[in-house]
């Protein structure tokens, strides 16, 4: 069991202190945000501390920490304060869902949220800080590397290898054996078939890039 601190307090935060209060063994203790945003000194009935400081009022060698951020800039918002949680010394905790069927937690990388429904098949991967939102299904013998964003009812069949910074859409699907490049956004109800580009933009059923570079600041 870890005393865990939460960073954020908007919808994710929330859900986050939902589901490890009722569906874990750790304990929610306070919530953390950079310093300009804080306008209230609680949150769900803890307190809310400012980031650049919370080393000093909940220390790493006793706290951890979670960092349950939405895929906003393409994944690069939730890496940046992954990374900044972990050169303050932090240990950061994994929520896997007790209503998921995963085969090998040991699989799992750090700070990853994975909820409710969703299917991991054995012998696959999942690096570190994602997020598989409910009811995805996560194929055999693949790889999916750091910062990756499930909404819900992917599939992602076997074999396929996922990169850093993708955004699935819901109820997207990937062909067994694709190589889904860095950056990739795969838009809602999506079907790719074929190995994607860096930072595209993919649309339609079998799914095409959009035309143009993608600025992944937008997502």
């Amino acid at each position: 069991m870890a005393k865990v601190i939460i960073f954020g307090v908007l919808d994710t935060a929330e859900l986050a202190h939902f589901y490890l209060e009722n569906d874990s063994e750790h304990e929610v203790v306070a919530f953390a945000v950079n310093r300009a945003y804080i306008d209230q000194t609680e949150f769900r009935g803890l307190p809310v501390v400012a980031f650049e400081e919370v080393e000093t009022v909940y220390p790493p060698a006793q706290f951890a920490f979670f960092v349950p951020m939405t895929a906003r800039n393409m994944n690069r918002n939730r890496e940046k304060v992954y990374l900044e949680t972990k050169a303050k010394g932090y240990t950061l905790i994994s929520y896997i869902s007790s209503r998921a069927t995963v085969y090998d937690r040991s699989l799992i990388g750090e700070n990853c949220f994975i909820l409710e429904d969703n299917t991991i098949q054995p012998f696959t991967t999942i690096g570190n800080n994602v997020v598989l939102w409910s009811g995805n299904h996560i194929g055999h013998h693949g790889r999916i590397d750091d910062h990756v964003f499930f909404t819900s009812h992917v599939v992602l069949s076997g074999h396929c290898h996922v990169h850093s910074y993708c955004f699935f859409g819901v109820n997207a699907t990937i062909k067994d054996y694709t190589r889904i490049a860095q950056g990739t956004l795969l838009g809602m109800a999506s079907a790719l078939n074929k190995d994607s580009e860096e930072w595209g933009i993919y649309v339609g059923s079998p799914a095409k890039r959009v035309p143009g570079k993608m600025s992944y600041e937008a997502y």
